[in-house]
């Protein structure tokens, strides 16, 4: 049998990818739905050069167009992660994927309400993390999920059936 492909956040596979050193392992991703597909892991953070561990990072500004930026240090990071993003959804069309299960919640992986700090600092939870907003964008027919979402059972039926037919 020719397994589906799929990309997904690499934090959700249990690799230690995350700000603080570890990883957000996922045991219904990695061992259920891993059973019938071949993960294509992406970790946007790590692979745009960021490191392990790196200081923490949040989205500011507005929604629709937030910049990425250290906790503290305020450093922009936004370019970086953009000049990487365009480079590797282009990367990844070689792939041939069947969809992507981002990190919910994440700046650079979260697909919806995305914490957002606004010039006055109040937070809202309505953005698209960075590589999320760019990848949906480059592959706008692929399934896209996040995880948090997937622990509904008619969402995960629903996301299982689309790449399944996608594949057919």
């Amino acid at each position: 049998m020719i397994k589906i492909k799929l990309g997904i956040s690499s934090c959700l596979l249990g690799i230690n990818v995350r700000y603080d050193g570890g990883h957000k392992l996922n045991i219904f991703l990695k061992d259920t739905l891993g059973v019938y597909v071949d993960y294509v892991p992406v970790c946007p953070e790590v692979e745009c050069g960021l490191g392990v561990p790196r200081k923490s990072m949040h989205l500011e500004g507005v929604p629709e167009n937030p910049r990425l930026v250290t906790t503290g240090s305020k450093q922009d990071r936004t370019g970086l992660l953009v000049y990487w993003a365009r480079k590797c959804v282009a990367e990844l069309e070689a792939e041939n994927l069947c969809g992507f299960i981002f990190k919910s919640e994440s700046p650079s992986c979260g697909m919806e309400r995305v914490k957002v700090h606004n010039e006055k600092g109040i937070v809202v939870k309505t953005a698209i993390g960075i590589f999320a907003r760019i990848f949906i964008e480059h592959f706008p027919l692929l399934p896209v999920e996040d995880e948090g979402r997937l622990q509904d059972p008619m969402l995960c039926q629903n996301f299982i059936e689309r790449i399944f037919f996608l594949k057919r």
